[in-house]
């Protein structure tokens, strides 16, 4: 299943209210200078704009240079995710599946959320497992550390995905999760951060993009640019959820 639904968890900005206990500190204070310039480096039209104030949000008492790196990253996973999602969108949207089975069975014209409806309980279970696999790896110490980076609520870079090939230690793996061709080993540091940025920027209009995909499937007619290109879907992809 190619499509997957990614959501947008971070904003950038300051949060001012209540101290509660067990619940994210707030202080009042200007927004973090490195905010203010990733904001314009992003988009020097609309600059650094916050209407939830979360610049220095104190998530769990951790500090706001853990709690920022927490909301960086969460963003930068998301927005992978969405990116992934909406070509996914559009491959099965096309009829594009694979030829082997149980993906040969499914039809073709229907709605991708569909599409996940007729996969069996197993095919589904095997797909979240190796989701949870791929979010236990990469957030684990030991395994950024052995290559050689920090959590990104210590110190380390937001978005960074430790190297599947060096450190998965039980199986030999064949090549890296982002970079499986070693395309961008010999990037500059400035090449890899304006990379960033344009990846950035790419998740959030994927995040937006997704969204509306879904929103057109499930209620035809809520996205008026969208009215008639995409199939309805009838379904609840959050029906194991419900009570």
């Amino acid at each position: 299943m190619f499509a997957m639904i990614g959501g947008s968890a971070a904003f950038h900005g300051p949060v001012v209210g209540p101290v509660v206990r067990s619940q994210p500190t707030v202080v009042m204070a200007t927004p973090p200078a490195e905010l203010e310039k990733l904001a314009k480096d992003l988009n020097p039209v609309v600059g650094y704009w916050d209407p939830l104030n979360l610049g220095n949000w104190d998530l769990w008492g951790q500090g706001s240079d853990a709690s920022m790196g927490f909301l960086r990253h969460a963003e930068i996973k998301h927005g992978r995710v969405a990116m992934a999602a909406f070509v996914g969108f559009c491959v099965q949207s096309n009829g594009i599946k694979f030829p082997w089975a149980p993906f040969d069975a499914i039809p073709g014209d229907i709605s991708p959320a569909a599409q996940w409806d007729m996969l069996s309980d197993a095919a589904k279970l095997q797909i979240i497992g190796f989701v949870g696999f791929l979010e236990v790896f990469s957030e684990h110490s030991y395994i950024l550390e052995a290559d050689g980076e920090k959590h990104y609520m210590k110190g380390g870079k937001p978005g960074y995905f430790p190297s599947l090939k060096d450190n998965f230690g039980v199986h030999p793996v064949p090549f890296n999760l982002f970079d499986p061709l070693n395309a961008f080993k010999n990037q500059s540091a400035e090449s890899k951060a304006k990379g960033l940025l344009t990846e950035i920027n790419n998740g959030r209009l994927a995040m937006i993009g997704i969204m509306a995909f879904v929103s057109e499937a499930k209620v035809p007619g809520s996205v008026p640019a969208l009215k008639g290109m995409i199939t309805a879907y009838s379904g609840e992809v959050m029906a194991p959820f419900l009570s």
